[in-house]
């Protein structure tokens, strides 16, 4: 049986979302989101001082502790090797180091690694999402960056706006022109990887790369071109202009990215905050959120930050609470959605990569934890990657180079 369940009556066709008759006794799909963030997080405000299950809150936990069993804390732990400060957002989910070198190739992110797989199931195999601008930490499996979608009421028409028909056939017929073009870009590389030198034929080959995964991407999405989109009972959203305005920005995204994973439009969503150069408007904030990020233990500039970070925390807790609160026949959204918060600075003010704040909430795991590893000797954030990739239930014991799970990390 498809994904969706499509009822028929007077020509009309009604798509219905995930529903557990039409799967026997199977359980709710397996969901992943990374919402990543470009500026940290302040650790002292962030961390447990007490390692295991007994800890007291820190100042942003304490406003999550209604969700507190279904929230791990993580510290010590980074990608092994990464450096290059703000450079390495494009590390975020591939654990590649990209700091080194301007000519350095990416890998595949960790999104992308389950979309690969799994993402035929839906219609759309994964979102990639941004606050401001198109730079996301999503990358294809030949290291080309994904661009991020910052427009809610974009994103919103892709996601619940039914094409017209003369929509559809267009896009049809573009998809179907795409592949014979490709098609033939293929047939015409035998020729080409002939008379190249070393160095050309792999430039050429990780083209070709990207151009199969276009090409099978093209295949994936022809067939969802003429099946109706999912009716919600939700207005279309508007746009937050000011680009201050980042809490705001961010409650309006999450509240779309909650609605893409209850009506199973996907199953695979990335959201990167990238921070605000403006003065946030938050009461007792005078300061631009990227230059406080630059405290240099500024005690007036740390205090303004924790304001900053409190409400980005209290923000990412209601979207928790918002999947909380979905029932699908006795498992909770959150319960089959695993939801990673992180970035790829543990000191911004220093542009550290070491000791990256981490969140992870959801997805069944035993939560209600503080995974406390070496602040010197991080432990090695892939094993978290390959913990919610085996997770997934996929068969693989490897991220990146990094073999093995996550120490003290368990499904329920």
């Amino acid at each position: 049986m498809n994904r969706r369940t499509l009822l028929r009556g007077s020509g009309v066709f009604l798509a219905l979302p995930w529903l557990e008759s039409a799967h026997g006794k199977a359980p709710p799909p397996r969901r992943f989101v990374a919402m990543t963030l470009g500026l940290g997080l302040l650790s002292e405000n962030l961390n447990p001082k007490k390692a295991g299950r007994d800890y007291e809150p820190s100042r942003y936990l304490t406003p999550l502790g209604d969700l507190r069993k279904q929230i791990t804390v993580v510290s010590g732990a980074s990608h092994p090797g990464v450096t290059g400060g703000h450079r390495a957002e494009a590390s975020i989910l591939t654990a590649k180091n990209m700091g080194g070198s301007s000519g350095a190739r990416n890998s595949i992110s960790l999104d992308q690694y389950m979309a690969k797989y799994q993402g035929i199931q839906t219609r759309f195999p994964s979102l990639v999402l941004g606050s401001s601008g198109a730079n996301s930490p999503s990358y294809t499996e030949s290291g080309a960056m994904i661009p991020a979608e910052s427009s809610p009421s974009r994103l919103f028409t892709r996601l619940f706006v039914d094409d017209t028909a003369d929509q559809r056939k267009l896009q049809t017929q573009r998809i179907q022109q795409g592949r014979s073009i490709m098609d033939l870009v293929q047939d015409d590389s035998k020729r080409l990887m002939g008379e190249l030198g070393t160095g050309d034929r792999d430039r050429l080959d990780a083209y070709f790369t990207s151009v199969r995964d276009l090409e099978n991407r093209m295949a994936e999405t022809e067939g969802w071109a003429n099946r109706p989109k999912p009716t919600i009972d939700a207005a279309p959203p508007v746009d937050n202009g000011n680009s201050n305005d980042f809490i705001s920005r961010q409650r309006l995204m999450s509240k779309m990215v909650a609605l893409a994973l209850k009506t199973d439009s996907t199953r695979f969503i990335t959201y990167h905050l990238g921070g605000s150069g403006g003065v946030i408007p938050i009461e007792g904030v005078s300061e631009g959120y990227h230059g406080l990020s630059h405290h240099g233990l500024d005690p007036d500039k740390l205090a303004q930050l924790a304001l900053v970070e409190t409400e980005i925390i209290k923000a990412w807790g209601d979207f928790l609470r918002d999947l909380a609160a979905v029932d699908e026949h006795g498992v909770s959204l959150l319960d089959s959605t695993a939801v990673l918060l992180t970035s790829n600075l543990g000191n911004a003010s220093s542009h550290n990569n070491k000791n990256m704040p981490i969140l992870l909430a959801g997805g069944r795991f035993k939560h209600g934890q503080h995974l406390a590893f070496d602040q010197e000797n991080n432990y090695p954030l892939p094993k978290i990657f390959v913990s919610l990739l085996q997770r997934q239930g996929l068969e693989t014991n490897r991220f990146a180079g990094t073999k093995g799970t996550c120490a003290g990390l368990e499904l329920v």
